[in-house]
């Protein structure tokens, strides 16, 4: 069964309906011996990040969630038959819409729904194995029945874990025949079920379960899967057997040949830990990558490692000393290595205190998120108590972490390998938006275009210390801030991060297949000799590699496309030159984002940026531009010597900048936030840019690399490059 996963949350405002536009940013698939088996695990598959029992109910909206198809209709369609609705009334509610629901279809929910609450209504020591295992056979979870017995968290789970065991309720794994039964099938997909025969004896040999990334969402992608790949790749290569568990369809590492055994299974610590007890069951040498997938993975770590599975790589108790701020911070103190104050918060009280004392602007997010889920940047009290009150779900009983958000700072990227011994730099990515915008929707450049040497020496330093503080067995990520020249570090990821495929692409080293040969022991002087030597970065030769994001602002029209911490694209692209204006150009037109070479440029910017928007404006008149500005950025213009042309704001009467962008008299707008007072204003502006199709900048950061890029494509035809010619004179690991 394949169920869609939305992410409306990342587009506050945009309408949820669905239709026949796609909406859905991924996907998950689940295989089990009845319907309603594969619709339990692909539900479970699509992580949202709230408990078995905790569906967002508005009991009002029942009968609106009934008749228009919407995400969440599936979790109404069982609230209405916990309720007491029949078939027949569901049925007739959802047939007022032309994507009707099969009956045969709600025969299936409302039999999970029953089961539901007639195994709850058993008392967990009373129930029998025969009652357990039809529960089982429809696919609920140990989570969800904890829940019906009124057993909560972790122990609660594990109490039913128990009870199966004791009960001998176990799962078999049964093949999917890849070769349809005409010849004998070397790669079979495999999935568990509840039955009494299992199919997928595992082998003796030594062999190495890789977790992969889940259903691709936005902070979450194919990136991770890439990694999950290279090191399915390198370690077969190396004489292990490979196991890949994942539930996305998508996905390379779900196709057949990736792996030599494929476990389409949910990444539940549940589902995971029946595929290691069932390999480990031949008595053979197993360990497990969590390092590879993203998030999901590494959610799982400590709770696997406490369950008795030997976690390879970093350990989770250094990825758990990462994400505990307490404990991280202590470490950073004792490096003496600068980071922002901040603070932890479980509660609304805590979170004001922490903000107060650490100061705003404070940045606020829950810990162990991927893609700056539920992140805002906070500048009172008002919006701390507005985020304390909405986010708390997403915290999983993990505290809330509040930072000092440095303004107007340069935040760099910086991937880097560390085998316990040595630490090999990949990359450092400087980033073309300040910080504040999410480095998953902020463009950077490969290598660094304007740090001076000190600094690169210093992140060199740190991300060498901090590797080593944190026995690093494989890759790290450790995003930095510039401020005034102070190098501050922001945080640590000990695993693979979204940039991997793109530094591995810039520098032509496998950056997965290394980190996964030291995973099981391997050594950087080994693979990666000339750089251990003489301590340098990995190259990237003569040329720029720019990343540039790709949002999906034209399926949700209505959504405000100003940037911030919080991710919101959904792809990226690379550009390759031999300068840094044209690579960026060549990124932005990939993006979809085509730059003008001539025409009516829109400027208005915050109180902040006009110090600094002189300069950029100068630039593009001496390339031929028209400039139109608002009021406040028109008189600093003016004082500079630049003759704008003033135009309304929104407000303030007609004809404003919408009439204007409506007119097709803009060719680009750079219009930076000022926050609530001009809020109405700006929406409007970038909403009627999408619709228009005009490019749209909100940093000036990006405005200065816009300009650069414009002046790159004027002056010529761009140049086109193979990556196997740029790398053809060093030797790729493999």
């Amino acid at each position: 069964m394949k169920i869609p996963k939305w992410q409306f949350e990342k587009f506050p405002g945009a309408d949820e309906g669905l239709g026949p536009q796609m909406k859905s940013v991924g996907e998950v698939m689940a295989i089990g011996r009845t319907f309603k088996e594969a619709m339990m695990k692909a539900v479970r598959s699509l992580e949202t990040g709230k408990k078995a029992t905790a569906d967002d109910i508005e009991p009002r909206r029942l009968t609106q969630r009934l008749v228009t198809p919407h995400p969440d209709r599936l979790a109404y369609i069982r609230y209405a038959f916990e309720r007491g609705m029949t078939v027949r009334e569901v049925a007739r509610m959802t047939s007022m819409d032309p994507t009707s629901m099969d009956p045969w279809f709600l025969y299936q929910i409302k039999q999970i729904t029953d089961e539901i609450k007639a195994i709850g209504g058993v008392s967990i020591d009373a129930v029998t194995a025969d009652q357990l295992r039809t529960a089982k056979r429809m696919g609920i979870s140990d989570e969800r029945l904890a829940a019906g017995w009124g057993l909560t968290g972790a122990a609660g789970t594990a109490a039913v874990r128990a009870l199966r065991k004791r009960l001998n309720v176990q799962p078999v794994y049964k093949l999917v025949d890849t070769c349809a039964a005409e010849f004998e099938s070397y790669t079979p997909y495999l999935y568990s079920c509840y039955d009494e025969e299992d199919e997928a004896a595992p082998t003796t040999r030594k062999k190495i379960l890789i977790l992969g990334s889940g259903p691709n969402r936005i902070g979450q992608g194919i990136e991770f899967d890439y990694c999950c790949c290279h090191a399915a790749f390198a370690l077969r290569e190396d004489g292990y057997e490979t196991v890949m568990v994942n539930c996305n369809p998508e996905t390379v590492s779900t196709d057949y040949d990736t792996s030599d055994r494929l476990y389409f299974e949910p990444l539940t610590l549940e589902d995971v830990l029946g595929v290691y007890e069932h390999e480990a069951s031949s008595g053979a040498e197993i360990g497990m990558i969590v390092q590879f997938g993203g998030q999901t993975p590494l959610n799982l770590s400590l709770p696997l490692k406490k369950a008795g599975v030997p976690i390879i790589g970093t350990s989770p108790e250094s990825i758990d000393l990462a994400e505990d701020r307490k404990r991280f911070g202590k470490l950073i103190e004792e490096l003496k290595i600068p980071q922002p104050e901040g603070a932890m918060a479980t509660s609304v009280e805590e979170a004001v205190a922490g903000a107060n004392r650490v100061g705003y602007p404070v940045l606020v997010r829950p810990s162990y998120v991927l893609g700056g889920r539920a992140m805002v940047i906070a500048y009172d009290d008002e919006a701390v108590v507005r985020y304390m009150t909405t986010a708390i779900e997403f915290s999983q009983e993990r505290p809330v972490l509040i930072d000092h958000f440095l303004e107007d700072a340069t935040e760099v990227d910086v991937d880097a390998l560390c085998d316990g011994d040595d630490v090999v730099i990949a990359g450092i990515m400087q980033h073309i938006e300040e910080a504040g915008i999410h480095s998953g929707d902020s463009s950077c450049v490969l290598p660094a275009v304007d740090i001076a040497a000190d600094v690169l020496r210093m992140i060199r330093e740190y991300t060498r210390q901090l590797a080593m503080a944190l026995s690093v067995r494989g890759l790290v990520n450790i995003q930095f801030a510039i401020q005034r020249g102070t190098v501050y570090v922001i945080e640590v990821n000990p695993r693979a991060s979204r940039t991997v495929p793109y530094v591995s692409k810039a520098t032509g080293i496998p950056l997965a297949k290394i980190a996964s040969r030291i995973m099981v022991g391997r050594k950087l002087k080994e693979l990666l000799p000339e750089q251990v030597a003489s301590g340098k970065d990995l190259e990237t030769g003569s040329h720029y590699f720019v990343k540039s994001p790709v949002f999906p602002w034209g399926k949700f029209p209505g959504v405000d496309t100003v940037l911030g911490p919080e991710m919101k694209s959904t792809g990226e692209v690379m550009g390759v030159a031999d300068n840094f204006g044209e690579a960026f150009a060549k990124a932005q037109i990939a993006a979809g984002q085509v730059l003008p070479l001539k025409g009516t440029i829109f400027l208005s910017v915050n109180d902040r940026d006009k110090e600094g928007v002189a300069a950029l404006a100068r630039q593009f008149v001496e390339m031929g531009f028209h400039l139109v500005a608002t009021h406040g950025t028109a008189m600093v213009l003016e004082q500079a010597g630049l003759q704008p042309e003033r135009v309304y704001k929104v407000k303030e009467g007609r004809p404003n900048v919408v009439d204007l962008i409506k007119g097709d008299r803009i060719q680009l707008i750079v219009n930076t936030p000022s926050g609530q007072d001009t809020f109405f204003d700006e929406k409007a502006i970038r909403r009627a840019a999408v619709l228009a199709r005009i490019p749209t900048i909100t940093t000036l950061a990006a405005a200065r690399a816009a300009a650069e890029g414009i002046s790159a494509l004027q002056q010529g035809t761009l140049s086109v490059v193979a990556l196997q010619t740029l790398h053809a004179d060093r030797v790729a690991v493999v």
